[in-house]
């Protein structure tokens, strides 16, 4: 089911689902769609024995907690300081990221069952006049403007420092053995470097944001053109999950679609 907000004499319309896969038991994916604010979020967990599941979970509603909690009350004691270089909202979800990261952090050091876990995140948050990103990992945001589509994230990933340091050709990029090797998720260490992106959304932009069970088994050009339909955004997650699972699905696969609309 899709919501929608408005955004400075224009509209944003959410929907998201996620998917278990064809290859796995369980879905450690965690998504948010928003409730009161423009805040939508995708977490793929990794651990093992339903610990991933834990992380990606806990992740979600930290993130989404401390929204609520800050929602009124800015003045509101942080667990991090504030960067005075950033806006208010980039430091919010900043901040937000970074406690998600400490909680998963110390459960792991805590619970012997969770001992290694971690999940990615990409998360969004809608202002009127500007579009927040906050990513670690290599879950993705991607973005189609009129015919241009492109991934606005950078995959904090073995295979992609790889490809920065050696400029791997796309025979050795298909043929990289660690595909799956992430260099930077959440619960790792107690402490977490959060990327950030501020984009200016237009009319017409539709925002794909995904795990990597859909990016990992559909191209980009695939994504590209199931993102660029006319169709309502439940139908748009629903065709790429079911293209992942038709393709493998060897990863569960969670998509958040948001579009921007007329008013």
């Amino acid at each position: 089911m899709s919501t929608s907000f408005p955004l400075d004499g224009m509209r944003v319309r959410f929907a998201g689902d996620t998917n278990v896969g064809m290859k796995r038991a369980h879905n450690e994916d965690s998504l948010y769609l928003p409730e009161f604010e423009r805040l939508a979020i995708v977490a793929d967990g990794m651990g093992g024995h339903a610990s991933g599941e834990v992380a990606s979970k806990l992740a979600v509603e930290t993130i989404a907690g401390f929204f609520k909690t800050t929602q009124d009350e800015q003045q509101l004691t942080w667990p991090f300081k504030m960067d005075r270089g950033h806006r208010y909202d980039i430091n919010r979800l900043i901040t937000a990221i970074k406690l998600a990261n400490l909680k998963i952090h110390e459960q792991a050091q805590r619970d012997p069952n969770c001992h290694g876990m971690g999940t990615t995140v990409i998360s969004t948050l809608f202002l009127d006049d500007a579009l927040i990103v906050g990513h670690v990992g290599d879950s993705r945001l991607y973005r189609r403007r009129g015919g241009a589509f492109e991934q606005l994230t950078e995959d904090h990933s073995l295979l992609n420092d790889y490809i920065k340091m050696k400029h791997l050709s796309p025979d050795e990029i298909a043929a990289f053995p660690h595909k799956n090797v992430i260099v930077r998720a959440l619960g790792m260490r107690d402490t977490v470097q959060v990327d950030v992106y501020v984009d200016a959304p237009r009319m017409g932009d539709v925002y794909i944001l995904c795990s990597d069970g859909l990016s990992g088994m559909v191209s980009d050009d695939q994504i590209a053109q199931i993102a660029g339909n006319d169709a309502d955004l439940d139908g748009i997650c629903e065709e790429l999950i079911s293209l992942a699972n038709r393709n493998g699905g060897l990863d569960n696969v969670t998509v958040v679609a948001a579009r921007i609309e007329k008013a």
